[in-house]
């Protein structure tokens, strides 16, 4: 009897333990919810990359600027990056969609007059070999962002379109930024060394563009970092990025855009510059209502005066 008893007492501890074991088995379920979350983190950035790399296209193109009847006073190559956001619609900045935006020599010569016109816009995708045509659609009149048309092609149509965030969401949070920063430079500098041979002092001509996506080398870089702020329409953070990664989605750990990338401050790490998800959905609005006015229009790339 004695035994027994000693055993239901052990097995019936007071409140105080009970409370205590209470705490010790909420403190265990909370590390492991940390350490599945650091985990789902750590698989995150590959997972997305498998699953939004080749949605995400090198956009390339020819501008001129000059006046009628005239031979152009300039003509650029330009490149950028742009992302699947909706059926046909790829979202970019506006200095991609109209590459005179923000050019000091392109305004001087509009202001007199002169016209900027674009010669050819297109996009290559990933695992693709032929580009897509690019049409301009609807453009931010505040902030550096844009909507361009992709022209119906098979490339597209098993592409998967990027899901945005409901809000940029909060500073502290991981990130990533997808793009093509250096544009062919950078492509041509990660290509295998017989390859780099041959284009590394071709950077920027249609030919070169053409013989890497032959050889299924059209492929985004990634950097990680965090959020550092959120001002107006813009988001700060530390991701790395360089000139070519204009366009490129900032996603969450969710895989989900909270911003654009459009900036960096070149010298100091700690500053590259988005556009806010949020800014992108007037756009979408805009593109889904003259959709369902003109369903079969198709639409020249802008020319300014």
């Amino acid at each position: 009897m004695l035994l027994g008893g000693l055993v239901a007492c052990q097995s019936s501890p007071d409140a105080s333990q009970q409370g205590s074991l209470d705490d010790l088995r909420a403190q265990v379920r909370q590390l492991a919810d940390q350490v599945e979350l650091l985990k789902k983190e750590q698989m995150a950035p590959a997972v997305l990359l498998n699953r939004y790399r080749n949605s995400i296209g090198f956009v390339y193109g020819v501008y001129h600027v000059g006046f009628d009847k005239q031979h152009p006073q300039v003509k650029t190559r330009i490149s950028g990056t742009g992302f699947l956001v909706g059926d046909g619609l790829l979202a970019t900045n506006r200095h991609v969609a109209e590459p005179w935006y923000g050019d000091s020599d392109a305004k001087a010569l509009m202001d007199r007059g002169a016209t900027a016109t674009l010669e050819s816009l297109m996009v290559f995708f990933p695992n693709s070999p032929k580009p897509v045509g690019l049409l301009v659609g609807p453009i931010s009149k505040t902030s550096d962002l844009a909507l361009l048309r992709v022209e119906d092609s098979e490339v597209t149509r098993t592409l998967a379109v990027l899901p945005l965030a409901a809000s940029p969401g909060p500073a502290g949070q991981l990130l990533m930024v997808i793009g093509y920063p250096l544009g062919t430079q950078g492509m041509v500098a990660k290509s295998p060394s017989e390859i780099y041979q041959r284009l590394a002092y071709r950077y920027n001509d249609m030919e070169t563009v053409r013989k890497l996506a032959a050889m299924s080398l059209i492929r985004p870089s990634t950097t990680y970092g965090h959020l550092g702020d959120i001002i107006g329409d813009k988001i700060v953070y530390d991701a790395p990025s360089a000139h070519g990664g204009s366009g490129g989605p900032v996603l969450n750990s969710k895989g989900e855009v909270i911003g654009i990338n459009f900036a960096y401050m070149d010298g100091f790490s700690g500053s590259t510059l988005g556009i806010s998800v949020d800014a992108l959905r007037p756009l979408l609005h805009e593109a889904e209502i003259t959709a369902k006015r003109t369903p079969n229009r198709t639409q020249a790339p802008n020319s300014a005066h």
